[in-house]
Protein backbone atom coordinates (compact mmCIF):
# COMPACT_ATOMS: atom_id res chain seq x y z
CA UNK A 1 0.00 0.00 0.00
CA UNK A 2 1.58 3.34 -0.98
CA UNK A 3 2.31 6.02 1.57
CA UNK A 4 -0.31 8.78 1.55
CA UNK A 5 0.74 12.08 0.04
CA UNK A 6 1.36 14.59 2.85
CA UNK A 7 -0.84 17.62 3.15
CA UNK A 8 0.60 21.08 3.72
CA UNK A 9 -0.70 21.10 7.29
CA UNK A 10 0.94 17.76 8.04
CA UNK A 11 4.36 19.10 7.08
CA UNK A 12 4.54 21.37 10.13
CA UNK A 13 6.88 20.03 12.84
CA UNK A 14 4.36 18.00 14.83
CA UNK A 15 6.47 14.86 14.94
CA UNK A 16 10.08 14.46 16.04
CA UNK A 17 12.43 11.54 15.43
CA UNK A 18 14.43 9.93 18.22
CA UNK A 19 17.37 7.86 16.97
CA UNK A 20 19.15 5.32 19.17
CA UNK A 21 22.75 4.48 18.27
CA UNK A 22 25.69 2.60 19.73
CA UNK A 23 29.05 2.06 18.03
CA UNK A 24 27.69 2.26 14.48
CA UNK A 25 28.99 5.52 12.97
CA UNK A 26 28.74 4.29 9.37
CA UNK A 27 25.13 3.18 9.75
CA UNK A 28 24.28 6.37 11.63
CA UNK A 29 25.66 8.56 8.82
CA UNK A 30 23.67 6.66 6.19
CA UNK A 31 20.48 6.88 8.24
CA UNK A 32 20.87 10.63 8.89
CA UNK A 33 21.31 11.30 5.18
CA UNK A 34 17.97 9.60 4.55
CA UNK A 35 16.26 11.56 7.32
CA UNK A 36 17.64 14.85 5.96
CA UNK A 37 15.76 14.24 2.70
CA UNK A 38 12.34 13.84 4.34
CA UNK A 39 9.80 16.40 3.15
CA UNK A 40 8.43 16.69 6.69
CA UNK A 41 11.80 18.05 7.91
CA UNK A 42 11.21 16.73 11.44
CA UNK A 43 13.41 17.63 14.40
CA UNK A 44 15.92 14.80 14.89
CA UNK A 45 17.35 13.83 18.27
CA UNK A 46 20.25 11.36 18.26
CA UNK A 47 20.79 9.44 21.49
CA UNK A 48 24.33 8.08 21.72
CA UNK A 49 24.18 5.05 24.00
CA UNK A 50 27.76 5.47 25.27
CA UNK A 51 29.51 4.71 22.00
CA UNK A 52 33.29 4.33 22.14
CA UNK A 53 34.43 6.73 20.87
CA UNK A 54 31.45 8.96 21.51
CA UNK A 55 29.48 10.26 18.55
CA UNK A 56 31.09 13.40 17.17
CA UNK A 57 28.71 15.37 14.92
CA UNK A 58 31.65 16.96 13.09
CA UNK A 59 32.73 13.49 11.93
CA UNK A 60 29.29 12.24 10.85
CA UNK A 61 28.37 13.17 7.24
CA UNK A 62 24.85 14.47 6.92
CA UNK A 63 24.51 15.43 10.57
CA UNK A 64 22.65 18.63 9.70
CA UNK A 65 20.52 20.13 12.48
CA UNK A 66 20.19 16.97 14.56
CA UNK A 67 20.53 17.36 18.31
CA UNK A 68 22.83 15.04 20.26
CA UNK A 69 22.06 13.45 23.64
CA UNK A 70 24.94 11.60 25.29
CA UNK A 71 24.20 8.74 27.69
CA UNK A 72 26.79 8.22 30.45
CA UNK A 73 26.50 4.45 29.93
CA UNK A 74 24.80 2.09 27.50
CA UNK A 75 21.19 2.13 28.71
CA UNK A 76 19.75 -0.08 26.00
CA UNK A 77 16.18 0.74 25.01
CA UNK A 78 15.86 3.14 27.94
CA UNK A 79 18.24 5.48 26.12
CA UNK A 80 15.17 6.43 24.09
CA UNK A 81 13.69 7.90 27.27
CA UNK A 82 16.43 10.55 27.25
CA UNK A 83 15.59 11.42 23.66
CA UNK A 84 11.87 11.73 24.36
CA UNK A 85 12.67 14.06 27.27
CA UNK A 86 13.91 16.53 24.61
CA UNK A 87 10.84 16.22 22.36
CA UNK A 88 8.50 19.22 22.12
CA UNK A 89 6.15 17.88 19.43
CA UNK A 90 2.93 15.93 20.15
CA UNK A 91 4.18 12.87 18.28
CA UNK A 92 7.50 11.03 18.28
CA UNK A 93 8.85 8.54 15.75
CA UNK A 94 11.64 6.12 16.60
CA UNK A 95 14.58 4.93 14.54
CA UNK A 96 17.49 2.68 15.23
CA UNK A 97 20.71 3.57 13.45
CA UNK A 98 19.98 1.00 10.74
CA UNK A 99 16.41 2.16 10.00
CA UNK A 100 14.91 5.26 8.41
CA UNK A 101 11.47 6.59 7.52
CA UNK A 102 10.18 6.75 3.97
CA UNK A 103 9.36 10.24 2.63
CA UNK A 104 5.76 11.08 3.53
CA UNK A 105 5.46 8.37 6.18
CA UNK A 106 5.55 10.77 9.13
CA UNK A 107 3.03 13.10 7.53
CA UNK A 108 0.73 10.11 7.08
CA UNK A 109 1.25 9.08 10.71
CA UNK A 110 0.35 12.60 11.82
CA UNK A 111 -2.90 12.47 9.85
CA UNK A 112 -3.83 9.09 11.34
CA UNK A 113 -3.05 10.11 14.93
CA UNK A 114 -4.85 13.43 14.56
CA UNK A 115 -7.95 11.61 13.32
CA UNK A 116 -8.30 9.04 16.14
CA UNK A 117 -7.43 9.94 19.74
CA UNK A 118 -7.91 6.32 20.81
CA UNK A 119 -4.72 5.35 18.99
CA UNK A 120 -1.50 5.92 20.94
CA UNK A 121 0.96 4.10 18.67
CA UNK A 122 1.27 3.22 14.99
CA UNK A 123 3.49 0.27 14.14
CA UNK A 124 4.90 0.82 10.67
CA UNK A 125 5.25 -1.44 7.65
CA UNK A 126 8.91 -2.44 7.55
CA UNK A 127 10.77 -3.02 4.28
CA UNK A 128 14.01 -4.93 4.77
CA UNK A 129 17.24 -4.59 2.82
CA UNK A 130 17.95 -3.06 -0.60
CA UNK A 131 15.29 -5.26 -2.22
CA UNK A 132 12.59 -3.95 0.17
CA UNK A 133 11.48 -7.35 1.45
CA UNK A 134 8.26 -7.29 3.44
CA UNK A 135 9.13 -7.97 7.10
CA UNK A 136 7.47 -11.22 8.29
CA UNK A 137 6.48 -9.55 11.56
CA UNK A 138 4.35 -7.11 9.57
CA UNK A 139 2.61 -10.00 7.84
CA UNK A 140 1.59 -11.27 11.28
CA UNK A 141 0.47 -7.77 12.31
CA UNK A 142 -1.70 -7.45 9.21
CA UNK A 143 -3.51 -10.64 10.29
CA UNK A 144 -3.86 -9.60 13.93
CA UNK A 145 -6.82 -11.34 15.62
CA UNK A 146 -7.28 -8.62 18.25
CA UNK A 147 -10.91 -7.50 18.51
CA UNK A 148 -11.06 -3.74 17.86
CA UNK A 149 -12.94 -1.38 20.16
CA UNK A 150 -16.57 -0.42 19.51
CA UNK A 151 -17.23 2.70 17.48
CA UNK A 152 -15.55 3.95 14.32
CA UNK A 153 -13.02 1.57 12.73
CA UNK A 154 -9.42 1.93 13.77
CA UNK A 155 -6.97 3.03 11.03
CA UNK A 156 -5.55 -0.49 10.92
CA UNK A 157 -5.52 -3.87 12.68
CA UNK A 158 -5.37 -3.63 16.47
CA UNK A 159 -2.18 -5.02 18.04
CA UNK A 160 -0.87 -6.04 21.45
CA UNK A 161 2.70 -4.89 20.72
CA UNK A 162 4.86 -3.07 18.18
CA UNK A 163 8.44 -2.85 16.94
CA UNK A 164 10.42 -0.36 18.99
CA UNK A 165 12.49 0.97 16.07
CA UNK A 166 9.52 1.28 13.70
CA UNK A 167 6.77 3.06 15.61
CA UNK A 168 5.21 6.52 15.82
CA UNK A 169 3.69 7.36 19.21
CA UNK A 170 1.91 10.08 21.09
CA UNK A 171 4.63 11.74 23.14
CA UNK A 172 2.36 12.14 26.17
CA UNK A 173 1.43 8.44 26.08
CA UNK A 174 5.10 7.41 26.05
CA UNK A 175 5.79 9.64 29.04
CA UNK A 176 2.66 8.56 30.91
CA UNK A 177 3.87 4.95 31.15
CA UNK A 178 7.37 6.03 32.15
CA UNK A 179 9.09 5.16 28.89
CA UNK A 180 11.06 1.93 28.57
CA UNK A 181 11.97 0.00 31.71
CA UNK A 182 15.73 0.47 32.21
CA UNK A 183 16.23 -3.01 33.66
CA UNK A 184 15.18 -4.62 30.36
CA UNK A 185 18.14 -3.20 28.41
CA UNK A 186 17.27 -4.60 24.93
CA UNK A 187 14.84 -7.38 24.09
CA UNK A 188 11.03 -7.48 24.35
CA UNK A 189 11.05 -4.05 25.99
CA UNK A 190 8.17 -2.87 23.81
CA UNK A 191 5.94 -5.74 24.98
CA UNK A 192 5.89 -4.39 28.53
CA UNK A 193 5.27 -0.85 27.30
CA UNK A 194 2.46 -2.05 25.02
CA UNK A 195 0.67 -3.71 27.93
CA UNK A 196 1.01 -0.53 29.98
CA UNK A 197 -0.29 1.63 27.13
CA UNK A 198 -3.29 -0.69 26.74
CA UNK A 199 -3.93 -0.70 30.49
CA UNK A 200 -4.28 3.08 30.30
CA UNK A 201 -6.91 2.74 27.57
CA UNK A 202 -4.70 3.24 24.50
CA UNK A 203 -4.82 1.26 21.27
CA UNK A 204 -1.85 0.19 19.15
CA UNK A 205 -2.45 -0.18 15.42
CA UNK A 206 -0.58 -1.61 12.46
CA UNK A 207 -0.50 1.15 9.82
CA UNK A 208 0.87 -0.31 6.54
CA UNK A 209 0.79 3.09 4.83
CA UNK A 210 3.37 4.33 7.35
CA UNK A 211 6.59 2.88 5.95
CA UNK A 212 10.09 2.53 7.33
CA UNK A 213 13.21 0.86 5.93
CA UNK A 214 15.46 -1.54 7.82
CA UNK A 215 18.94 -2.47 6.62
CA UNK A 216 20.09 -4.73 9.46
CA UNK A 217 23.56 -3.98 10.75
CA UNK A 218 26.07 -6.79 11.08
CA UNK A 219 27.27 -5.27 14.37
CA UNK A 220 25.13 -7.34 16.75
CA UNK A 221 25.74 -9.52 19.81
CA UNK A 222 23.15 -12.19 19.08
CA UNK A 223 24.06 -14.57 21.94
CA UNK A 224 23.81 -11.92 24.65
CA UNK A 225 20.60 -10.54 23.11
CA UNK A 226 19.06 -14.03 23.22
CA UNK A 227 19.80 -14.39 26.93
CA UNK A 228 18.50 -10.93 27.82
CA UNK A 229 15.36 -11.38 25.72
CA UNK A 230 14.52 -14.69 27.40
CA UNK A 231 15.03 -13.10 30.81
CA UNK A 232 12.82 -10.15 29.88
CA UNK A 233 10.12 -12.41 28.49
CA UNK A 234 10.17 -14.30 31.78
CA UNK A 235 9.78 -11.03 33.68
CA UNK A 236 6.82 -9.75 31.64
CA UNK A 237 4.16 -12.30 32.69
CA UNK A 238 5.08 -11.91 36.35
CA UNK A 239 4.99 -8.14 36.02
CA UNK A 240 1.67 -7.88 34.15
CA UNK A 241 -0.31 -11.15 33.78
CA UNK A 242 -2.59 -12.98 36.24
CA UNK A 243 -1.03 -15.91 38.06
CA UNK A 244 -2.48 -18.56 35.76
CA UNK A 245 -0.92 -17.03 32.68
CA UNK A 246 2.32 -16.09 34.42
CA UNK A 247 2.83 -19.77 35.21
CA UNK A 248 1.84 -20.88 31.71
CA UNK A 249 4.17 -18.40 29.99
CA UNK A 250 7.02 -19.26 32.36
CA UNK A 251 6.82 -22.94 31.42
CA UNK A 252 6.93 -22.07 27.73
CA UNK A 253 9.86 -19.65 28.08
CA UNK A 254 11.88 -22.02 30.24
CA UNK A 255 11.42 -24.76 27.63
CA UNK A 256 12.89 -22.39 25.06
CA UNK A 257 15.72 -21.47 27.42
CA UNK A 258 16.49 -25.13 27.98
CA UNK A 259 16.60 -25.76 24.23
CA UNK A 260 19.03 -22.84 23.89
CA UNK A 261 21.10 -24.12 26.85
CA UNK A 262 20.40 -20.91 28.73
CA UNK A 263 17.99 -22.10 31.40
CA UNK A 264 20.57 -21.73 34.19
CA UNK A 265 21.51 -18.08 33.46
CA UNK A 266 17.88 -17.13 32.82
CA UNK A 267 16.68 -18.65 36.09
CA UNK A 268 19.54 -17.15 38.10
CA UNK A 269 18.77 -13.68 36.78
CA UNK A 270 15.04 -14.13 37.35
CA UNK A 271 15.51 -15.24 40.96
CA UNK A 272 18.01 -12.47 41.66
CA UNK A 273 15.48 -9.85 40.58
CA UNK A 274 12.41 -11.47 42.16
CA UNK A 275 11.93 -8.77 44.84
CA UNK A 276 11.84 -6.07 42.14
CA UNK A 277 9.42 -8.05 39.97
CA UNK A 278 6.99 -8.62 42.85
CA UNK A 279 7.18 -4.96 43.91
CA UNK A 280 6.37 -3.83 40.34
CA UNK A 281 3.68 -6.46 39.65
CA UNK A 282 0.49 -4.87 38.26
CA UNK A 283 -1.71 -7.39 36.39
CA UNK A 284 -3.47 -5.86 33.41
CA UNK A 285 -7.26 -5.39 33.42
CA UNK A 286 -9.47 -8.16 31.91
CA UNK A 287 -10.05 -6.35 28.60
CA UNK A 288 -6.30 -6.05 28.00
CA UNK A 289 -5.77 -9.67 29.02
CA UNK A 290 -8.39 -10.70 26.46
CA UNK A 291 -6.43 -8.94 23.71
CA UNK A 292 -3.28 -10.74 24.82
CA UNK A 293 -5.08 -14.08 24.83
CA UNK A 294 -6.49 -13.46 21.36
CA UNK A 295 -2.92 -13.29 20.04
CA UNK A 296 -0.93 -15.66 22.25
CA UNK A 297 -3.51 -18.16 23.57
CA UNK A 298 -6.57 -18.03 21.30
CA UNK A 299 -7.74 -21.54 22.21
CA UNK A 300 -7.95 -20.54 25.87
CA UNK A 301 -10.82 -18.13 25.32
CA UNK A 302 -14.10 -19.63 26.49
CA UNK A 303 -17.68 -18.41 26.13
CA UNK A 304 -17.82 -17.40 29.79
CA UNK A 305 -15.73 -14.22 30.21
CA UNK A 306 -15.36 -14.92 33.92
CA UNK A 307 -12.53 -17.32 33.08
CA UNK A 308 -10.32 -14.32 32.38
CA UNK A 309 -10.14 -13.55 36.10
CA UNK A 310 -9.80 -17.16 37.26
CA UNK A 311 -6.18 -17.44 38.33
CA UNK A 312 -6.68 -21.04 39.43
CA UNK A 313 -8.12 -22.46 36.20
CA UNK A 314 -6.17 -25.18 34.38
CA UNK A 315 -3.99 -23.61 31.70
CA UNK A 316 -4.33 -24.51 28.06
CA UNK A 317 -1.42 -25.95 26.10
CA UNK A 318 1.05 -23.11 25.46
CA UNK A 319 1.31 -21.91 21.88
CA UNK A 320 4.55 -20.83 20.18
CA UNK A 321 5.42 -17.31 21.26
CA UNK A 322 5.50 -14.86 18.31
CA UNK A 323 8.34 -12.86 19.88
CA UNK A 324 10.73 -15.72 19.10
CA UNK A 325 11.03 -14.49 15.53
CA UNK A 326 10.63 -10.77 16.13
CA UNK A 327 13.14 -8.82 14.02
CA UNK A 328 15.34 -6.18 15.64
Amino acid sequence: MPTRAPSAASLSPRVSIVVLTHNRPTELARMLQHLASLPEQPPVIVVDNASSPAVDPTRIPGWGQARLVLCPRNEGAAGRNRGVAEVTTPYVAFCDDDTWWEPGALATATILLDADPRVVALSARVLVGPDNRFDPACEAMARSPVTPPPGPPLPGPALVSFMAGAVVMRTDAFRAVGGYEPRFFLGAEEVLMALDLAARGGWIVYAPEVVTHHHPSAARDASHRRLVTLRNRLWIPWLRLPLRWALSESRQILREARAARLVGPVLREALRTLPWVLAERRPVPPDVLRRWLEVYRPHALRPAPACLDDEHAVSSTPMPHPLNNRPR
